[in-house]
């Protein structure tokens, strides 16, 4: 929704009526991922897309009857056979699920606040009925950490679905949720898709080298929150990290402390040690070890990783910890350079994130995509792409 965001909100604050389809599941190769939008606005513009091919024209149809009152808000699921689907855009034959809805000041009145949410970059996850009892698809809840607003019209569904979206969000995960009618959790025929608007993901790397300046192009690229962090003024300055959010001139394990005791780190933030240098690695790596995030990275040789392991050992780091750490850094792309140096450790960072062993795809079989980050609902296909309402 990021992408459409602006057109949605003017055209809300006008008062006008827009039809949203957005994407809440997919199975193989699907063009756009969930949460995907597009908006069919009150002069038939469209905004944003869900797929391209004649699946786009059939969303744009139904998105307009809805966006004019004709129908209500509804599931449909667009498939096709390998043969027919490059014709209809689902180039690999895959199989997309869609919601389309109105969203007005009437419909969504809550969409406001959780506009300006994502704008500010606050935390906020929302959490929109896809499928359940007559009437109750549409309805919305706009969840943050400390407070929610509008219901699914169950207060033990709402209750239900804010505990499951907060933890949802604190991940940066969009999923959909299946619960009972009334919020009943080992229930069905209620379906919740819920988006979450997280803050960007962090990338902390510490040591102000070249490699570090190409790191930090390639975590910006990836759509991290960047900081370059080292203790030496001359070569910690912005002028020498364009590309990343904030340089921050003290000790890394200082400054890897203080982001602990404010609570900025999470299960999502990557950790680049690149000073290959005991006295600013150990203290550092000492405290990243244990965290629960998702990558903790270091430079250097072999020798460096040897004589870095038996130091980090000798203060007490616990052999779990130890396991956990990515060093040398990097996939082995034979890289030599900062900028394919910095690829080689996206590549690792990525493939840590997805459980990626890092191979050529040439040389695997099976699905390339191991988790779908919604799956896709039980509805019956229509294999030409039209579209059915659940």
């Amino acid at each position: 929704m990021r992408e459409v965001l602006d057109d949605l909100l003017q055209w809300w604050r006008a008062g006008e009526s827009v039809g949203v389809g957005t994407v809440v599941g997919t199975f193989r190769s699907a063009p756009r991922p969930p949460g995907a939008a597009m908006l069919v606005g009150p002069d038939g513009t469209a905004v944003g897309s869900v797929s391209g091919g004649c699946v786009e024209g059939a969303v744009y149809e139904r998105a307009t009857q809805l966006r004019d009152g004709d129908g209500a808000a509804g599931l449909q699921r667009y498939g096709v056979s390998d043969d027919d689907a490059f014709t209809v855009g689902l180039t690999c034959g895959g199989i997309i699920d869609i919601f389309t809805e109105q969203v007005s000041r009437t419909t969504f009145p809550e969409f406001g606040e959780l506009a300006d949410s994502i704008r500010a970059d606050e935390p906020v996850a929302l959490a929109t009925v896809i499928e359940g009892p007559a009437g109750s698809a549409g309805r919305h809840l706009v969840i943050w950490p400390d407070r929610t607003a509008g219901s699914v019209g169950s207060a033990r569904a709402d209750d239900a679905i804010t505990d499951d979206a907060r933890g949802l969000l604190a991940a940066g995960r969009t999923a959909t949720l299946t619960y009972g009618p009334k919020g009943q959790r080992r229930g069905e025929g209620l379906q919740v898709f819920v988006s979450s608007f997280a803050p960007a993901p962090r990338m902390l790397v510490f040591g102000a080298i070249d490699f570090a300046a190409a790191v930090a192009r390639m975590g910006s690229f990836l759509g991290y929150r960047v900081t370059v962090c080292d203790a030496r003024p001359v070569f910690a300055t912005g002028r020498r990290f364009p590309d990343a959010d904030e340089v921050v001139v003290d000790w890394p394990h200082r400054y890897l402390q203080s982001q602990i005791d404010a609570g900025a780190i999470d299960p999502r933030t990557v950790i680049c040690v690149l000073t290959h240098d005991p006295k600013f690695d150990v203290p550092v790596l000492a405290l990243a070890l244990p965290l629960d995030v998702a990558y903790v990275g270091a430079m250097g040789s072999r020798a460096t990783h040897d004589d870095r392991i038996q130091r980090l050992q000798e203060a007490g780091v616990a052999e779990a910890d130890l396991a956990r750490l990515s060093s040398p850094i990097g996939l082995d792309l034979g890289a030599r350079t900062p900028e394919e140096t910095a690829i080689s450790i996206a590549a690792e960072i990525i493939a840590r994130r997805w459980d990626g062993g890092g191979r050529p795809l040439t040389e695997t079989s099976g699905a390339i995509h191991r988790e779908p980050v919604a799956a896709p609902i039980p509805l019956p296909v229509n294999r030409k792409g039209s579209a059915r309402t659940a």
